[in-house]
C-alpha cells in the first residue's frame, strides 16, 4: 500500500515539474513598433538678379526648394521645384515663392523686384529756320539728260511727277528752269540745247496741270557747270534743268 502510494506521488511530481519547464520556454509578447519618424519640414529661398530695374526691362528670378510636393510662384503659378525665370515687371512687385510638403507643412520666401519709371525724353529742340529757297531745293529735284538730248528720260518722269506735286500744292510758288549742258560742242550750240531742254520740262509740267505764269525758263549752256572735271560721270552732272525759285 505504502509502495503503491509512493509511486503516485513520484508520477505527481514529475508531471508538476514537467508543466513547470513547459511553462519556462513560453513565446514573449513582442513590443509595439516605434511611431513613424514626422515628413521632412520643406525649405524655400528666392532671389532676382537685378533687384531695381526701369520699366520695360527684365530681371531674373532664381528659386530653390527641398521636400516639397508643389512649388508656387506668385504671379507665375506652378513652377518646377528649383529653376529661374525671366520677368519684366510693368511695376515694383513682390514675388513669393511657397513649397508644400506631406500633412500640409509649407513654406514661403520672398524677394522684391523695384522698377522705375525711365526719365522722360529730352523735348526735341526746334528745327532752325529754313528759308524759302532751302524748302524749295529740299523739295524740288532737277531733271537730267542723255548727251546732246533735250527729251526727258523715262528714268527721270518719277521726280517729274514729284517736282508737280509739290508746286501743286504751294501753288504761290513760281519756278525758273535753268537749262545747263556740258562743255562739249560750241557755245551758240549749247545754249541753245539748254534753251530746247529747259521749254521741254516746262512742256511736261504744263502738261500735268502746272500753270505756264508760274514757269520761266533761261539757258546757260556750258557756262555754270556743276562739276569741272572732264569724265563722263562730270558731264552728265551738267547736263540737267535746274530748277530754282523765281523771285
Amino acid at each position: 500500500m505504502n509502495t503503491e502510494h509512493s509511486r503516485k506521488r513520484l508520477i505527481a511530481v514529475a508531471l508538476t515539474a514537467m508543466l513547470a519547464l513547459a511553462g519556462c520556454h513560453k513565446k514573449a509578447v513582442p513590443p509595439p513598433p516605434p511611431p513613424p519618424p514626422p515628413p521632412p519640414v520643406p525649405t524655400a529661398s528666392i532671389t532676382a538678379s537685378p533687384v531695381a530695374i526701369l520699366s520695360g526691362q527684365t530681371t531674373t528670378l532664381t528659386w530653390t526648394t527641398s521636400n516639397a510636393t508643389q512649388v508656387t510662384i506668385s504671379g507665375l503659378g506652378t513652377v518646377a521645384a528649383t529653376g529661374s525665370r525671366s520677368v519684366a515687371p510693368s511695376r515694383s512687385t513682390d514675388y513669393t515663392v511657397t513649397a508644400s510638403g506631406a500633412a500640409g507643412a509649407s513654406v514661403q520666401a520672398s524677394t522684391r523686384v523695384t522698377v522705375t519709371q525711365p526719365p522722360p525724353p529730352p523735348a526735341p529742340t526746334a528745327p532752325p529756320t529754313m528759308s524759302e529757297e532751302e524748302f524749295f531745293a529740299q523739295h524740288v529735284k532737277d531733271i537730267y539728260f542723255n548727251y546732246d538730248r533735250f527729251d526727258l528720260r523715262a528714268e527721270d518722269k518719277p521726280a517729274v511727277e514729284q517736282d508737280v506735286a509739290f508746286l501743286q500744292s504751294h501753288p504761290r510758288m513760281k519756278i525758273l528752269i535753268e537749262g545747263h549742258c556740258d562743255d562739249r560742242g560750241s557755245e551758240e550750240y549749247n545754249l541753245a540745247l539748254g534753251q530746247s531742254r529747259a521749254e521741254s520740262l516746262k512742256k511736261e509740267l504744263i502738261a500735268q496741270g502746272l500753270d505756264a505764269s508760274r514757269i520761266k525758263v533761261v539757258s546757260f549752256g556750258s557756262e555754270k557747270p556743276f562739276c569741272t572735271e572732264d569724265n563722263d560721270a562730270c558731264w552728265q552732272q551738267n547736263r540737267r534743268d535746274h530748277l530754282k525759285l523765281d523771285r
